[in-house]
C-alpha cells in the first residue's frame, strides 16, 4: 500500500467508512465528502491523520483538504469504497454566489496565480537544483569542472528549460486552473517564444496578425503575465465556440476558431499589457529609488520579490545594469533585489522550523538550501508564499529591516552575482566597510524573515499566529 492509498483508507475510515459516504469528488486540494451522517467524523483526529492538512465543513459538504496530490488519493478512496469516478470540481461547487468586492476581486486573482504556479513547483525545484550542481561544482565555488565541461553546460540549459519556457508550463496549468483546454494554453504560450517570433526581436517593431493587425514585438521568455492575461480570455472565447458549433464539428472547428481569435488577443493585448504593467511598475520603483533615500531602498527590497513573481524584475535589472555601467556602482535596486532574495531564503527557513508534518518540512528545507546554494527563488515563492500566503508578509518585514540597514549604511553593489549565499561579492568591491555592512543587511532580511514566518505561522489549517496564541 503506498502513501496515497494510506491516507485515503484512514480518511475513510474516519468518516464512518463507505456505508457513511453519499457520494464524493474533489477539487484542486480537497476530499469532498456527502456524509449520510456528517456528526461521524471527528474533525480534531482527522487533522491528526498523516497527509491531511485541515478539515472544512461547508455547503453541506465535509471537506478534507490534502494538497496537490489530491486526485491520487480521490482515487484511491474511490476503489476503496467502491465510488464512480468524477471530474474535479471548482473550489466552491455548492456555495451561494458571493458578493463580488476588492477584497474578493483579489483573492481570486491570488486563487488564479496559485493555481497556475503551484503545479509547477517541481519544475522549479528541479531546474533549481541543476543548477545549484553547476555553481557548487563549477568555477563560482569548488572549480571542479570548467564552465565549458558538458556537465556544466547540461545543468545549464536543463535550468533553462525549466525557466525560460515558463510561458508553455504557465499555459497549460492556467488553462487547467481556470477550465480551458490545456494544449490550447500551452498553444499561446508557445506562440509567444517560437522562433520565428523570437528572431523578429530587436530586428522588426512590428508584425501585423493576418497581415492586418499591427502587435508589437517583444521577448516574452521567462515571462508571466502575457500567458496568464491570455489564457483568462481563452476560458471565454473557448467557451463561447464549444457552445455555437454543432457538436460533431466542434473537435476540428472549435478550437481553429477559438485560436483565430485568440491569436490577435494574445499579441495585440494580452502580451503587451502584460509586458507594459511590468515595464510601468519597474521604471516606476526605479525612479523612486532613485529619488527615495534609504526608506526607498527599505521598500523596494520589501516588495521586489512579488515582482520576481510575476517576472517584472527583469525591467529593473535592466536599468540597474545602466547605472552601473555609467557610474560603476548602483545604490538601491541591485542591493534591494540581492537583500530580498536572503528575505526570501528566510520564510522557507521559518517555515521549516515552525511545520509538523515532516513531509512539509523536508521541502521547506530543500527549498532553503536551493535558494542559498542554487539562488533560486521561485521554489520558496509558489511552495510556500502562495500556498500559504502568511510567510509573505514575513518576507516583506524580513526584506525592510535588511534593505533599511543597507539603505541607512549607503551599501553599494559593484558589480553581479549568482543570488545565493555568493551574492554578498556584488559588495567586495566597495571596500571592507561596505562589504560588512552589506553581508549584515543580508542576515537581517533573513534572521528577520525566518523569525517573522515562525511566528505567523499559516501551515496548519486554522492556526493562529504566536503571539495571538499568547494574548489568548
Amino acid at each position: 500500500m503506498d502513501r496515497n492509498q494510506k491516507i485515503a483508507a484512514d480518511v475513510l475510515a474516519a468518516v464512518g467508512g463507505k456505508e457513511n459516504v453519499a457520494g464524493v469528488q474533489h477539487c484542486m486540494t480537497r476530499l469532498r465528502f456527502k456524509l449520510k451522517d456528517d456528526t461521524i467524523p471527528q474533525d480534531e483526529e482527522i487533522k491528526k491523520l498523516d497527509g491531511v492538512l485541515g478539515v472544512v465543513r461547508s455547503g453541506g459538504q465535509y471537506q478534507v483538504i490534502i494538497g496537490q496530490n489530491v486526485p491520487k488519493v480521490y482515487k484511491a478512496v474511490c476503489e476503496d469504497g467502491g465510488f464512480a469516478v468524477a471530474e474535479a470540481v471548482q473550489e466552491n461547487p455548492d456555495g451561494e454566489k458571493e458578493k463580488l468586492t476588492l477584497k474578493k476581486i483579489g483573492g481570486n486573482m491570488m486563487n488564479y496565480l496559485s493555481g497556475c504556479f503551484v503545479p509547477l513547483i517541481p519544475v522549479f525545484i528541479t531546474a533549481a537544483l541543476f543548477r545549484t550542481i553547476s555553481i557548487i561544482l563549477g568555477p563560482v565555488m569548488l572549480n571542479l569542472i570548467t564552465a565549458e565541461s558538458d556537465l556544466y553546460v547540461m545543468c545549464d540549459f536543463i535550468y533553462d528549460a525549466g525557466f525560460y519556457f515558463m510561458p508553455v508550463f504557465l499555459g497549460y496549468t492556467a488553462a487547467k486552473k481556470i477550465g480551458a483546454s490545456p494544449v490550447l494554453g500551452m498553444m499561446i504560450g508557445t506562440s509567444l517564444i517560437a522562433p520565428d517570433f523570437v528572431a523578429m526581436v530587436g530586428a522588426r517593431e512590428s508584425i501585423h496578425i493576418f497581415g492586418l493587425i499591427p502587435a508589437p514585438v517583444a521577448g516574452y521568455g521567462q515571462t508571466v503575465l502575457p500567458v496568464v492575461i491570455a489564457v483568462f480570455f481563452l476560458y471565454y472565447v473557448e467557451k463561447f465556440f464549444k457552445k455555437i458549433v454543432p457538436e460533431m464539428l466542434s473537435t476540428v472547428f472549435a478550437p481553429f476558431l477559438t485560436m483565430v481569435i485568440m491569436v490577435p488577443i494574445t499579441f495585440c493585448f494580452a502580451a503587451p499589457v502584460g509586458s507594459w504593467i511590468g515595464t510601468a511598475l519597474g521604471n516606476a520603483l526605479f525612479w523612486f529609488g532613485d529619488h527615495g533615500g534609504f526608506i526607498a531602498v527599505a521598500i523596494i527590497t520589501a516588495v521586489y520579490q512579488f515582482l520576481v513573481l510575476v517576472g517584472m524584475h527583469n525591467v529593473i535589472g535592466v536599468l540597474a545594469i545602466t547605472v552601473m555601467l555609467e557610474q560603476g556602482v548602483e545604490f538601491c535596486c541591485r542591493p534591494a533585489a540581492c537583500i530580498a532574495n536572503f528575505a526570501c531564503y528566510g520564510i522557507a527557513l521559518g517555515a521549516f522550523l515552525r511545520m509538523r508534518k515532516k513531509e512539509e518540512k523536508g521541502l521547506a528545507l530543500g527549498y532553503f538550501v536551493t535558494g542559498m546554494f542554487g539562488g533560486v527563488s521561485e521554489p520558496t515563492m509558489f511552495g510556500i508564499g502562495i500556498r500559504y500566503k502568511r510567510p509573505f508578509i514575513g518576507m516583506a518585514i524580513g526584506g525592510f529591516i535588511g534593505g533599511l540597514y543597507a539603505g541607512i549604511t549607503h551599501v553599494g553593489c559593484y558589480t553581479f552575482s549568482s543570488p545565493g549565499f555568493l551574492g554578498v561579492v556584488a559588495f567586495i568591491n566597495g571596500g571592507t566597510a561596505n562589504m560588512v555592512n552589506g553581508t549584515i543587511a543580508c542576515v537581517l532580511a533573513t534572521v528577520t524573515a525566518a523569525i517573522a514566518t515562525y511566528i505567523l505561522g499559516g501551515f496548519e489549517e486554522n492556526e493562529k499566529p504566536l503571539l495571538a496564541k499568547r494574548a489568548k
